[in-house]
């Protein structure tokens, strides 16, 4: 197999990990505001919008600290991480709103339901 052939390849696998991540990020974010009070994101619009924030946000964090928002693997860090990235949000996007409670209660039911979606959702 060429070297070009491999390159598209990786590429293709690269766009489908990342629409995969998006999309799970999605399902994710729409479970978790359903399940939080003082957390409301008004249409599917907003939804994919933070989506691909929260992504962005997240994957930004990780690169240049090392910390992966996720309360499951790595402690109070990434559950802290998780409420300010989840709070941070609704200043990029609007019809995204939430609350710091409802941010620190978020961060757990995104950490318990992105931890049963399956699949490795790392970039």
């Amino acid at each position: 197999m060429s070297n070009s052939q491999t390159r598209s390849e990786n590429g293709t696998s690269t766009i489908w990990q990342i629409v995969g991540r998006l999309f799970a990020a999605a399902v994710v974010l729409a479970v978790t505001a359903f399940f939080t009070p003082g957390f409301s994101i008004n249409n599917i619009w907003t939804l994919i919008i933070a989506a691909v924030v929260l992504t962005v946000i997240d994957y930004l964090v990780t690169k240049f600290t090392g910390l992966h928002a996720s309360p499951f693997g790595k402690g109070f860090v990434g559950f802290a991480l998780a409420a300010v990235i989840l709070y941070v949000t609704q200043f990029f996007v609007a019809g995204y709103s939430i609350s710091w409670v409802a941010a620190i209660i978020g961060a757990l039911i995104y950490g318990v339901v992105d931890y049963f979606i399956p699949g490795n959702q790392q970039m």
